[in-house]
């Protein structure tokens, strides 16, 4: 599984991959610069949380590696990796409806609460690794 060693990092395409699962001790970063913006991650084996300038922009428990994370005016897309199912929480719109696809297939149409948040389960035991699409 590939792991983030560094817990955050830029790719080549502009989406940020972050998260270490593997990890036995919390670990964070703050004040990782990409694109103008300031993101911190907490990470380890129960849970894994980003942060951009303060605001909310994803959770799960347990921890999780994600790579490729890419928000656009419409969603977000990354894949997602772990060692166990993850309950998955990710910062959107307020009360805005999504269509929601994992590995492309699709999952429904889901709606954020009034804060934005959207929460999702996702199947990771066997699977290695699962790409998540979530947009208008």
């Amino acid at each position: 599984m590939a792991v983030v060693e560094e817990l955050i990092r830029a790719e080549a395409d502009g989406s940020i991959s972050f998260g270490n699962h593997t990890l036995a001790e919390k670990a964070k970063l703050e004040d990782f610069s990409h694109e103008g913006d300031l993101y911190k991650v907490k990470t380890y084996q129960t849970m894994t949380k980003l942060e951009k300038n303060g605001m909310f922009v994803y959770e799960s428990v347990p921890g999780t590696s994600v790579l490729s994370f890419l928000e656009g005016e419409d969603g977000v897309s990354f894949v997602v990796e772990g060692q166990e199912d993850a309950q998955l929480t990710i910062g959107l719109q307020d009360d805005t409806e999504y269509d929601v696809r994992i590995n492309g297939e699709d999952a429904g149409r889901m709606c954020t609460n009034l804060g934005g948040k959207l929460s999702l389960s996702v199947e990771l035991v066997g699977a290695g690794e699962v790409k998540v699409d979530i947009h208008k």
